[in-house]
């Protein structure tokens, strides 16, 4: 009777799984680029579902060098290799939650990307590149994979591996801004690689690999730089790229974009710096998952593109998008260690004198929608904020997700993140608030380009005209959001 009695307390939870590659909401989940004939073309909806389903595998944490437990890796070879998601076992909200954080936390390359096994086994290398450390000794960027009894593999690439960050105290916030150097580590790869195998082969795979990030439809596509950099300039332009920023999928490889904070997703109407994807729904964020991850790579850009060369090897299953959606939507900020003091309070005003609350209104910090970048002629819509405000304009205009506009960021959560602005430029509230930032021979703390010129932050002037006294306030006022 007990037994029963606790059965029935369950929270009832039918889960109403989206069908993630629909094509009605497909054709219309993206904001049109600001020249709309090159608007990504998917792939339809029969080829998306005739892609292999991904099979997620139990995985293990990987220990800083030192930190694992004796005779750990020992132990990982005995074991069997075991599918880690099961969605016939999701019987409560609880249960997708918990089947979405291992989805965050599976890997979905075993191949390097930006370090080897032999690399976060090497105290040496994990003290060069600054790869953040857990206070358990846990490295939570990757994963140990068995996929096949008595081998262990290093994962990475999967959610995780971007969206974590460890603090300074080495707590860890999941779906945060991450922190990992993972740029800097891809180009330490490549040096080791080159010594390896060759420059010159390494040099050809690499520039291979930067035609993704080209747009043929721009007339001065920064990215075109790539094409006669040699090893050493893709290997300076990682090294350049700081933690919390990073070149990925449809980006700039030379104007690389900060990584979102994904806690409190489930507020926000648009996706991407530059407002690309509207979330409408959960299915919305199911589909954007699905494309960073995997889909991305068999997009074109304008009817007369090529067909993709091939197709994904493997994506994930509707189920696995739910789940992972879920738990994304289930993420919580970390209790908040700034007071609300007397400082605060007159930032609180301050903030309301200057009009910040009127894009950055609350409760969510932000009215949710868009701002036309400079040099875009942007038509009248209730989403959009009818005004400029002088930011580098490029990333908004010039790459795959070039959709003219940038989105008005929400502002919570500003104790935990950084660095700032869409490429990651400013490294903290007191350098955003800086009038110097404006000056063309200002060289940012945070992301200053791949070339080492300095170039300033423009634009967003916001602030920057108040007393120290009160930007002091101001900030103490942001950092409680």
């Amino acid at each position: 009777m007990k037994v029963l009695l606790l059965f029935l307390a369950l929270p009832l939870f039918a889960a109403d799984i989206p069908r993630t590659w629909e094509k009605s909401a497909v054709e219309s989940l993206e904001v049109p680029l600001a020249r709309p004939e090159f608007s990504a073309i998917h792939i339809s909806e029969d080829a998306y579902y005739k892609i292999p389903e991904r099979v997620i595998y139990q995985s293990y944490p990987v220990y800083a060098p030192g930190r694992e437990p004796a005779g750990y890796m020992e132990h990982l070879r005995t074991l069997d290799p075991a599918v880690a998601f099961d969605a016939s076992k999701n019987k409560t909200q609880a249960d997708w939650i918990a089947a979405g954080e291992i989805v965050f936390n599976a890997p979905t390359s075993f191949n390097p990307v930006f370090f080897t096994a032999q690399n976060l086994q090497d105290p040496e290398y994990i003290r060069k590149v600054g790869v953040p450390v857990a206070k358990d000794g846990i490295i939570p960027f990757a994963r140990w994979v068995i996929r096949k009894k008595g081998t262990v593999e290093l994962g990475s690439m999967g959610c995780v591996t971007c969206h974590t960050r460890v603090m300074s105290d080495g707590s860890v916030i999941a779906g945060a801004q991450g922190n990992n150097p993972s740029d800097r580590e891809g180009a330490m790869l490549l040096r080791a690689s080159a010594k390896a195998m060759g420059p010159d082969r390494i040099l050809a795979q690499v520039r291979k690999f930067a035609l993704q990030f080209e747009s043929p439809w721009v007339e001065n596509d920064l990215n075109r730089a790539t094409e006669k950099m040699s090893l050493d300039e893709f290997i300076a332009a990682g090294e350049a790229i700081p933690p919390g920023v990073t070149a990925r999928a449809n980006t700039s490889m030379l104007l690389p974009p900060q990584i979102p904070d994904l806690i409190g997703v489930s507020d926000r109407k648009f996706l991407d710096h530059t407002g690309l994807i509207r979330q409408r729904s959960i299915g919305d964020l199911m589909r954007y998952s699905t494309l960073a991850q995997d889909m991305f790579n068999a997009d074109r850009y304008g009817a007369s593109a090529p067909a993709p060369a091939q197709m994904p090897g493997a994506r994930y299953s509707d189920a696995e998008l739910y789940a992972l959606a879920t738990y994304l939507y289930s993420l919580k900020p970390p209790a908040n260690p700034n007071p609300v003091d007397a400082s605060a309070r007159r930032g609180q005003k301050l903030f309301e004198r200057e009009t910040c609350v009127n894009c950055h209104t609350p409760p969510l910090y932000t009215n949710n929608k868009l701002v036309p970048a400079d040099g875009f002629d942007a038509p009248a819509s209730d989403e959009v904020v009818g005004r400029h405000i002088g930011v580098d304009p490029r990333y908004a205009l010039d790459s795959h997700k070039g959709t003219g506009f940038y989105k008005v960021p929400s502002l919570k959560g500003l104790w935990y993140r950084g660095p700032l602005g869409h490429t990651g430029a400013a490294m903290t509230l007191e350098e955003w608030l800086d009038p110097a930032r404006l000056n063309a021979d200002y060289v940012p703390t945070g992301f200053k380009g791949y070339d080492g010129k300095s170039r300033g932050i423009p634009g967003h002037p916001f602030g920057l005209n108040l007393t120290p006294a009160e930007k002091k306030d101001l900030i103490a006022f942001l950092r409680t959001l």
